[in-house]
């Protein structure tokens, strides 16, 4: 995970606008904000999302 997807994940956190396990909605909101490397991301590696979302471990 690069330190720029790190950081889009944190900005959508922060927003408390969905639960973070929600991945379709984190995918929309990812894309709402330009955040398109956030999405790639998420359709590339959901389980390393999971685990960072879990843990905060990268």
């Amino acid at each position: 995970m690069s330190e720029t997807v790190k950081k889009q994940i944190l900005v959508i956190r922060d927003t408390g606008l969905t639960n973070m396990f929600d991945v379709h909605m984190v995918e929309r909101i990812a894309n709402d904000m330009g955040f398109y490397e956030l999405v790639i991301y998420l359709k590339e590696h959901r389980k390393e999302y999971a685990h960072f979302i879990l843990t905060g471990e990268v």
